[in-house]
């Protein structure tokens, strides 16, 4: 077997929602909605399956879907993409993530990844034969610097993988941080690939930056995009490429021969749901905003440090408060002795973990967080 992947452990997620189900604890690990995601959009896709198209389409997704996509950045972002030459639909936005890496790393390269990090870029990396250098960033802020970018980037860089905002920290990276990593992509003449998968989670007045709009960085950077994240579907699968032409050319050719396409009746549905109105938009960041308030107000009446969450599905505590040096064993114990599901965050760490964080997610119903914080009560009592 591959020893990329017969190597790997289970993936964490896969660890703590089975020990969730095992337990019946509540699981605020995973990091997925409890609503059913838009019923227009999904009305949309169901009537496109019974009386639209349900052969093969276009390899680089149907035309309606790549307009809409560089319609809704131009209003959103301000990106001005030629939907026919710089816009790829795929299906989901790790698929992207894995055409983008092996259209672009070749045995031997170096790729720069920054820590905590989702956990399919190393593997996809090594599959492409790419060397790692890695980017250790510290709680709470999480924030790039320029002698942490110095010692990562060599002549020997072809690729930057970046996530913002970031999973599983919750936090987003500031224009400064953008113009530093920006400067150092030009000056190595590295390509950045950009999963900004949480583009539209984000809250508290915020606007998102893609990297791609940074002078200079049209020309060496990929956007990806999700479906799945930007309209609460996670099972969908549908993501979007956004890059230069000559850099797309060759990503449509690895998107080819891994799934080829998407089903097109969600592409039309996606279509749909990026035209809604901006008050879908700005309603969605809102809910998701007053759940995270709800849940956060909760672990601080308890006593728990939290570091504050600026986008995505997620919050983290920092445990060292409590005394607590491994992340993971407090998970452990949080699902099999007070019934509920977390995650520890140094399985998003290669090299240097962090052992003091823990996620949760609050994309939840009110009554799923406040038994949850029942529960987490009683693992504050006995750590008293």
């Amino acid at each position: 077997m591959n020893p990329i992947f017969a190597n790997l452990p289970t993936t964490v997620f896969e660890v703590m929602s089975s020990l969730a189900r095992e337990t019946g604890a509540i699981n605020l690990g995973q990091g997925f909605p409890d609503d059913p995601g838009p019923e227009d959009v999904r009305r949309k896709a169901a009537d496109e399956a019974l009386n639209g198209y349900n052969q093969y389409p276009s390899m680089m997704g149907i035309p309606d879907l790549r307009n809409a996509i560089a319609t809704h950045y131009k209003h959103w972002q301000g990106l001005d993409l030629d939907a026919t030459t710089e816009v790829m639909v795929t299906s989901g936005a790790t698929e992207a993530l894995a055409g983008a890496i092996l259209g672009i790393v070749e045995p031997g390269d170096e790729v720069v990844l920054f820590e905590p990090m989702y956990d399919a870029y190393l593997p996809l990396v090594r599959l492409a034969g790419g060397i790692p250098r890695f980017v250790t960033l510290q709680p709470p802020h999480f924030r790039l610097t320029e002698e942490a970018l110095a010692k990562a980037f060599s002549p020997k860089t072809k690729a930057v993988l970046f996530n913002n905002p970031l999973n599983p920290t919750a936090t987003i990276f500031s224009a400064e941080d953008l113009a530093l990593l920006a400067e150092y992509c030009r000056r190595h003449d590295a390509i950045v690939i950009s999963d900004e998968v949480w583009e539209h989670v984000v809250f508290d007045g915020r606007r998102h930056q893609p990297i791609l709009g940074l002078d200079g960085m049209r020309e060496r950077a990929v956007k990806i995009g999700s479906a799945g994240k930007i309209f609460s579907l996670t099972g969908w699968k549908v993501g979007f490429v956004c890059a230069a032409p000559h850099i797309l050319k060759v990503l449509a050719k690895s998107h080819q021969f891994l799934t080829f396409t998407t089903p097109p009746n969600l592409q039309a549905a996606v279509a749909y749901g990026l035209g809604k109105d901006d008050s879908y938009f700005e309603g969605m960041r809102q809910n998701f905003a007053r759940s995270r308030d709800r849940f956060v107000a909760g672990l601080t009446t308890l006593g728990f440090d939290v570091i504050p969450s600026q986008g995505t599905y997620f919050v983290n505590i920092d445990i060292a408060a409590l005394g607590e040096t491994d992340d993971v064993a407090f998970c452990r114990r949080l699902v099999m002795e007070h019934g509920v599901a977390a995650i520890p965050v140094s399985a998003f760490y290669a090299e240097g973990a962090v052992k003091n964080v823990v996620r949760f997610c609050f994309a939840k119903k009110d009554s799923t967080l406040d038994a949850g914080l029942e529960r987490l009560a009683g693992a504050m009592r006995k750590a008293a």
